[in-house]
């Protein structure tokens, strides 16, 4: 029967003083060239003199051309190694173990930001305002990643950390690969669940070839994705198993992402039993003890009283105890804990108003998860300026925070999430596509429509309405052949059909007088000035058509229409 003060050895022989772990905050606290700084020394200063046996980063990018927040920290080789050494030790200085946690955004990586356009395993968005549609990765970028995560786990194994953490979690990459929802890719990449976890497998592999063997690996995975047709709770089993015998010394158990935000106590999902145990996860933990063997586990989201966590080490429900949101509220929470403190605080801030609100209205609670990791953030951000945490700290000034950092793109919609670049002449640009596509080229279409002018290149697409779930009818320009059609899309991904489209790719297009059944897939290397060329039959028209786009300015993207 463990007990909180109780040492644990990990498979690598790596012992930690105590089952107390602070589990990942993404500090935002890096500089201008994503690397840490002399705030995240303080910060974390605060937090190896706090009595953690385990110190987890927050997210430690392994590619800075795609980060998930302002001031991440990014690794891709040694150019920062001496400010990543004083971090780890900084951190190691009150006796405890600090692990980096390594991740990639994916399709949640944030514009303003991320200056390409996002990549996951298939082009389907996110539905959180701000975030612009992914591209489907290549197989060889697929590897490419692969290997950043390992080389990521080389710096910071030469820096002096004492181990890394796969972020497999709350919607990233990793997370990305896992969900039937975010990958439909039918390679080896996709399809069955064997195909899905390939990446995340391939990822451990590569990082444990890379390091020595006292060199601690861990993952944090969710216990589920809490959206129908996700990532399931029985897969995640699965994927445990199958990690179980890649050389992994600890496995975290979170769930959620930020569409349905489980890891912040937003869903509704979870049984009375483990509200009345506080900890959000505990039941699939108890669950998951098989499938993980004799690997430890750690249960991070929701803990708060000191007998809550003693009655779950003993129980064997999990090994380790996380505690992120009070660490940002109190950096020694886990020295009172042992010590005997009956209860801590983790601060929680909301918008305010009924549940049933939020019930209703899925926004509502999206937001409400959103600025409750603005507010904590904020606590890191008075930490890494040599201040203490201020938990009486209003909401509002907080959302003033969001408005700060991100403008009002933070309460955006996706359509427009490509004119986010903070600078006045993207705005300009998106402005003048958006007219000249709804005053000009839109009714000249419907126009020809109305005179009974039946042409392949002035036709009609009908997708589904992503949230209305109603057909959307839209003039287009289109290319026929024998299998299908070609079709562009002005406004990129951005476009409302488009947006539709990688929501449900399923569409109607008529010829003539007569409507298709297909399939579309956006083909974003193909060379659209060159594919406008074939929308006319006269040359004169055709080059007409493709320097319209060039006029234009805008970011076309093709998109392939295969008949069904």
């Amino acid at each position: 029967m463990a007990a909180l003060n109780d040492q644990l050895t990990l498979a690598c022989g790596q012992v930690l003083p105590n089952r107390l772990m602070k589990a990942a905050l993404s500090e935002g606290l890096g500089t201008p060239e994503n690397a840490p700084d002399v705030r995240i020394e303080r910060l974390y200063e605060r937090w190896g003199q706090g009595g953690f046996g385990l110190i987890v980063t927050g997210n430690v990018m392994v590619d800075r051309r795609h980060l998930g927040e302002p001031g991440n920290v990014a690794v891709e080789d040694d150019r920062h190694l001496d400010e990543l050494t004083r971090w780890a030790k900084t951190a190691q200085d009150g006796g405890g173990r600090i692990w980096a946690q390594l991740n990639h955004p994916g399709r949640q990586a944030n514009p303003l930001v991320t200056r390409e356009r996002p990549v996951a395993p298939s082009a389907i968005g996110l539905a959180v305002p701000g975030l612009p549609q992914p591209r489907e990765l290549a197989d060889h970028e697929i590897d490419e990643i692969i290997e950043r995560f390992a080389q990521a786990a080389i710096v910071t194994e030469a820096a002096g950390f004492d181990g890394v953490q796969i972020h497999g979690a709350h919607g990233y990459l990793v997370s990305q690969f896992l969900s039937p929802l975010a990958n439909t890719r039918t390679d080896r990449w996709g399809g069955d669940l064997d195909g899905r976890m390939r990446f995340v497998t391939e990822v451990v592999r590569r990082i444990r070839a890379a390091v020595r063997p006292s060199f601690a690996v861990g993952i944090k995975l969710n216990s589920a994705d809490f959206q129908r047709g996700g990532f399931t709770e029985d897969e995640s089993r699965q994927v445990i198993e199958r990690l179980s015998v890649e050389g992994i010394d600890l496995f975290e158990i979170s769930g959620g992402s930020y569409e349905s935000p489980a890891m912040m106590g937003r869903s509704d999902e979870r049984s009375a039993s483990t509200k009345a145990r506080e900890a959000y996860f505990l039941d699939y933990a108890r669950s998951a003890r098989q499938a993980a063997s004799d690997i430890p586990l750690a249960v991070t989201g929701g803990f708060r009283s000191r007998v809550a966590m003693v009655d779950a080490l003993a129980a064997g429900d999990c090994d380790v105890i996380g505690l992120g949101r009070p660490a940002a509220v109190d950096p020694e929470t886990a020295g009172r804990i042992i010590s005997g403190t009956p209860r801590i605080s983790a601060g929680d801030v909301r918008l305010g108003g009924s549940s049933a609100l939020a019930t209703r209205v899925p926004q509502v609670k999206m937001l409400d998860g959103l600025l409750d990791l603005q507010w904590h953030t904020d606590q890191l951000h008075r930490m890494g300026a040599g201040a203490d945490p201020d938990p009486q700290r209003k909401a509002w000034r907080t959302g003033v925070t969001i408005l700060k950092r991100n403008g009002l793109d933070a309460f955006r919609s996706g359509r427009g999430s490509y004119a986010t670049a903070p600078n006045a002449k993207a705005v300009r640009k998106f402005r003048f596509e958006r007219i000249v596509g709804r005053y000009v080229a839109n009714p000249t279409v419907k126009g020809l429509a109305k005179l009974g002018i039946r042409t392949d290149l002035a036709t009609e697409l009908e997708t589904t309405g992503r949230k209305s779930g109603l057909a959307r009818v839209v003039p287009v320009a289109a290319s026929f052949d024998g299998t299908g059609a070609w079709v562009i899309s002005q406004h990129g991904p951005r476009s409302g059909w488009a947006i539709n489209i990688a929501a449900d790719p399923r569409v109607r297009i008529r010829r003539g007088d007569t409507w298709y059944d297909g399939t579309a897939k956006f083909v974003p290397e193909d060379d659209v000035v060159a594919r406008a060329r074939t929308f006319g039959t006269n040359r004169v028209f055709s080059a007409l058509t493709a320097s319209t786009f060039r006029a234009l300015q805008s970011d076309p993207v093709s998109v392939r229409i295969t008949f069904t």
